[in-house]
């Protein structure tokens, strides 16, 4: 009489991780991460020489050349310079801007990633990130990040429209009625500085703590381990991505 034996099942193993980026993502997020830089280094140097506010923005932050260089050779204290650089860079962004929204819309990137996103999985998530509970997966983005991402790119498209504005008021005049004039358009430029600043100091601290995040906007691709499931730390999407 033969005794056979059943092998013990086997449970299949977790998918690893994956993060990835097609090209036209990494190239416009540098160059726009670049663009933003030199705007708000530029902006601050031409925002002192006319202020909104009782401040002024530190010499050394700003971009425009050595102050007192420029005010010997050209009786300007770098403003010509900055104003130069924020041009450029404002083009540089423009175009990197509208590539990557193009991109997002026909790929399917905003609808897949950034999409759905509501006012109860944002509070639920948001309070879950306040109380350090918020569980992260490689490659999905989070109800804050999604509302986050979406503000930054609004806020994009609105330092663009208020710097047309600024720049050319008499021939964008029906522009500056939506900002309450000229002066109104200086102010929403320099608040949408402040939130995009405010953007880059969290977007910078999140990639510092999940650092494969870089890498994979370098490299196109990253991996990580399986994913663990903490039912404390997550908290059920109701279809929207963690």
């Amino acid at each position: 009489m033969s005794i056979t034996t059943s092998a013990p099942a086997i449970s299949p193993q977790p998918a690893p991780e994956v993060l990835e980026h097609a090209w036209p993502v990494r190239l416009t997020h540098w160059v726009m991460a670049a663009a933003i830089l030199v705007l708000i280094g530029s902006g601050w140097r031409i925002y002192n020489a006319s202020t909104i506010f009782p401040f002024r923005f530190p010499d050394a932050v700003t971009l425009g050349g050595d102050v007192q260089v420029a005010l010997t050779w050209h009786n300007d204290p770098g403003v010509a310079t900055a104003i130069a650089w924020h041009f450029a860079a404002m083009w540089l962004l423009a175009a990197s801007y509208l590539l990557f929204v193009a991109w997002g819309a026909l790929s399917g990137h905003f609808w897949r990633d950034f999409l759905p996103v509501g006012p109860s999985s944002f509070f639920r998530d948001f309070v879950a990130a306040a109380r350090f509970r918020l569980a992260h997966k490689l490659g999905e983005y989070n109800a804050v990040q999604k509302v986050f991402y979406w503000g930054v790119l609004a806020l994009v498209l609105v330092m663009l429209v208020s710097g047309l504005t600024i720049w050319k008021p008499v021939q964008t005049f029906p522009l500056e009625v939506l900002f309450g004039g000229f002066q109104g358009a200086r102010l929403v430029h320099f608040l949408g500085m402040a939130g995009i600043c405010g953007f880059l100091v969290v977007h910078v601290a999140l990639v510092a703590l999940v650092p494969k995040t870089f890498v994979a906007m370098v490299l196109g691709r990253v991996t990580g381990p399986p994913h663990v499931s903490d039912p404390v730390a997550e908290q059920p999407t109701g279809g929207e991505a963690a």
